[in-house]
C-alpha cells in the first residue's frame, strides 16, 4: 500500500473548478434555454436539448476531453470509443440538469433507491452529528431526496465559495426549503459552525477528493497512480471526534439514481496508533470506497482535469 509519514503541501495546480470556469464560459444562452424548456416542457425535453449541450461542451474542450480519456482508459483498461467519451460528459449533463429537479422539489421525476438507509436511520436515532464526506462522483445533491425520505434528517454542506460554478448559479434559484444549510471554508468560523451543526445532530456534507491551493494533502494510489487527496476533512473529523460517512449518488441512467452510505471512520472511539494513523487510514478507505464505485460505475466519476498531475512518488510501506 502506498502511504504519506505525514501530509505534504500542495503546490499550486489547477483545481477542479477550472473545469466549470472555462466550459461554462460562453454557453450561458444554451444552459437557459434548456432550464426554461425542461422547467416549461418537462424533463424529456430538456434531455433532449440536454444532448446538444453535451455535444457543445465535447466538441470544444479539447483539454477536458484529454483529461476524460485518460481517465476511461485507466478505469477501462482499454482505449474508450468515441461513443463512452461522450457517455460520461452526457452523464455529468445529466447530474446537472437533475439538480434543477431537485433545488425544486420535483423528486417524484426521478427513481431513487438507497443502499445503507438504515445506517442513516440509526445515526438519526442517536441524535449525534456526523460529517458526510463525498466525491465529485454522481451526484452529491441526491441527499435531498433522501432528506425528503427521511424528514428528519438535517443537512448543511460545506465548501468553497469561490469555487461555485455559474451553472449552480443559474440553478440555485430553487425552493428554498429543499437547499441545505451552506458554510463557506476559508473562513475563520468556519470549524466553529460545523461544530455547531455537529452538536445539534446535524450531518455535515464535504467533498474530498479535490485538492485546493496549499492545503494540505497526503498521496494515495488510486486507479493504479499516486494521487493528491485532502487532509483537511478528515483531519476536522478528527479534531470535533465525530463519525464519518461515506456518500455518493450514482447516475444510472434515465430517470434512476442508487444512493449509497458506508461507515468509513468513527473518531469518537480512540484506536491503537493514535490520531494520526486513524487519519491515515480513513483517507485510505475513503480513496478505496472511491475507487471501488468508479470501476462498478465509470461514468460517474466527474473531474475534468488533470487530476494525477502534481503528485509525487510515495514510500510503499
Amino acid at each position: 500500500m502506498l502511504r504519506q509519514p505525514a501530509d505534504r503541501i500542495v503546490p499550486p495546480r489547477a483545481s477542479g473548478a477550472r473545469w466549470a470556469r472555462e466550459r461554462e464560459r460562453g454557453s450561458a444562452l444554451a444552459l437557459r434555454v434548456m432550464i426554461f424548456l425542461s422547467l416549461r416542457l418537462g424533463r424529456p425535453v430538456g434531455r433532449l436539448v440536454l444532448y446538444l449541450v453535451a455535444a457543445y461542451f465535447f466538441a470544444l474542450a479539447p483539454s477536458e476531453r484529454r483529461w476524460s480519456r485518460d481517465y476511461l482508459r485507466r478505469i477501462l483498461g482499454r482505449e474508450p470509443s468515441p461513443r463512452e467519451r461522450f457517455r460520461h460528459v452526457y452523464a455529468f449533463a445529466s447530474t446537472i440538469l437533475d439538480r434543477l429537479f431537485l433545488l425544486r422539489g420535483r423528486f417524484g421525476l426521478l427513481e431513487v433507491s438507497i443502499e445503507g438507509e438504515q445506517l442513516m436511520r440509526e445515526l438519526l436515532a442517536s441524535g449525534k452529528g456526523a460529517i458526510l464526506l463525498g466525491a465529485h462522483l454522481g451526484s452529491f445533491e441526491m441527499m435531498s431526496a433522501v432528506g425528503r425520505r427521511e424528514p428528519g434528517l438535517r443537512m448543511a454542506v460545506a465548501m468553497y465559495e469561490d469555487h461555485t460554478s455559474r451553472v449552480a448559479a443559474m440553478f440555485g434559484a430553487g425552493n428554498p426549503a429543499n437547499a441545505p444549510q451552506i458554510i463557506a471554508l476559508g473562513h475563520l468560523d468556519a470549524m466553529l459552525r460545523i461544530r455547531d451543526c455537529l452538536d445539534e445532530g446535524r450531518v455535515v456534507g464535504m467533498l474530498a477528493d479535490r485538492t485546493f491551493g496549499e492545503s494540505p494533502a497526503q498521496v494515495v494510489s488510486f486507479l493504479g497512480q499516486p494521487a493528491l487527496f485532502p487532509s483537511g476533512p478528515m483531519r476536522a473529523a478528527a479534531a470535533m471526534r465525530t463519525r464519518v460517512i461515506f456518500m455518493t449518488g450514482l447516475y444510472r441512467g434515465g430517470n434512476r439514481y442508487h444512493v449509497v452510505f458506508r461507515p468509513l471512520a468513527d473518531f469518537s472511539r480512540p484506536l491503537p496508533g493514535g490520531r494520526e494513523a486513524q487519519v491515515r487510514a480513513a483517507i485510505e478507505r475513503y480513496v478505496a470506497l472511491l475507487e471501488e464505485f468508479c470501476r462498478s460505475d465509470p461514468y460517474n466519476w466527474f473531474n475534468f482535469y488533470d487530476f494525477w498531475h502534481g503528485a509525487p512518488k510515495a514510500h510503499s510501506s
